[in-house]
């Protein structure tokens, strides 16, 4: 497959140029684009073959939904059955920006892009490219992660293109993402809003205009869901091909005396080491070190970029500390455990 790969300035959006690949999208093509979280891989949602090129892209189970974007809020009163106060407080707090709201669909949607569920995942990104984009095509865009099924997702136009040129139809490169981990998806079918997938918008956050907001029970364990809910909450995620292990240390000071003895015996076996960690971790490590950044907001930015490059520098074992679970440290030790298939030292 040929892919048209075209460079688009997100300052000031050539809107000839998102036409193109706007028109693509209408007609039942794929094309990746950035959004404020990372880039996504879209077709129309209201195609069933358009969604199906989807998972034929990523190499992704078809049991596993995708999430619909749209441009503008009222486009969701044609998608889903029902709209209930709790929804609207969260589209008025939070959209345009990166939360995924659960709702009861309507036939429109077909099962294809629900994952065969009787339930679609919506949001209304900020970026004004996707936005614009979607508007253009007319239609809603399903649009996972564009990566390879349970690799990192990419927030690089780097990432993207080494991975998917020739998969898709279409590339539109704008600049890294923002965010760097992928929307909070919430559910509402319940009496107690459950959060399905952490994101940048967080348990607290949500807390505050709804109350009770819990985090579902599967994501706090390793087994894998059988009938996943929404995209991200498979098991096997996030991960590349060097082996990720979490190190549950007492402070900074006892993860590099930890990491300094376990980098020791990897040489001695001919592995080549990384570690990620924070800026103010300054230690010697007899390792390659990729710097996360310092606050949750740059981890987080920085993160699946940093798990991209051990594959890139042919790392064998990386270690990476175990970051406090409140606020985003939620969504990062959850894309995290993913990627280490929960080995946790």
């Amino acid at each position: 497959m040929k892919t048209l790969i075209k460079e688009i300035d997100v300052n000031k959006p050539d809107k000839d140029l998102i036409a193109v690949f706007a028109s693509m999208l209408a007609s039942g093509k794929t094309v990746i684009f950035p959004t404020e979280t990372v880039y996504g891989l879209g077709a129309n949602a209201l195609d069933e073959e358009a969604a199906a090129k989807i998972y034929q892209a990523k190499g992704r189970p078809s049991d596993n939904p995708l999430l619909v974007h749209i441009a503008d809020k009222e486009d969701v009163y044609g998608l889903v059955e029902n709209i209930d106060d709790r929804a609207k407080l969260l589209m008025d707090k939070f959209w345009p920006g990166p939360l995924t709201i659960v709702f009861k669909k309507k036939d429109i949607i077909p099962d294809r892009t629900s994952g065969g569920l009787d339930t679609v995942a919506i949001r209304m990104p900020s970026d004004q490219v996707a936005r614009d984009l979607i508007r253009q095509a007319g239609v809603p865009i399903a649009a996972p992660s564009a990566n390879i099924s349970g690799r990192p997702s990419p927030t690089k136009p780097e990432h993207i293109i080494r991975d998917m040129d020739g998969r898709v139809d279409g590339i539109l490169v704008g600049g890294p993402c923002n965010y760097g981990v992928e929307s909070t998806i919430v559910d509402l079918s319940g009496d107690v809003a459950m959060v399905l997938r952490p994101g940048s918008i967080t348990l607290e956050m949500l807390g505050e205009v709804l109350g009770q907001v819990d985090l579902d029970p599967s994501l706090k364990n390793k087994d894998d869901n059988i009938r996943a809910k929404a995209p991200g909450m498979k098991y096997k995620h996030y991960s590349p091909q060097a082996q990720v292990y979490i190190v549950r240390a007492g402070d900074q000071e006892d993860f590099a005396r930890r990491v300094d003895e376990l980098c020791l015996d990897n040489a001695k076996k001919g592995l080549k080491t990384g570690v990620l960690t924070r800026s103010s971790d300054q230690h010697p490590y007899q390792a390659q070190v990729f710097d996360l950044g310092e606050s949750d907001a740059e981890v987080a930015k920085n993160l699946f970029d940093s798990l991209i490059s051990l594959d890139r520098e042919s790392i064998d074992i990386a270690y990476v500390p175990y970051f406090e679970e409140k606020g985003l440290g939620v969504a990062i030790m959850n894309r995290l455990k993913k990627a280490a298939g929960y080995r946790i030292i």
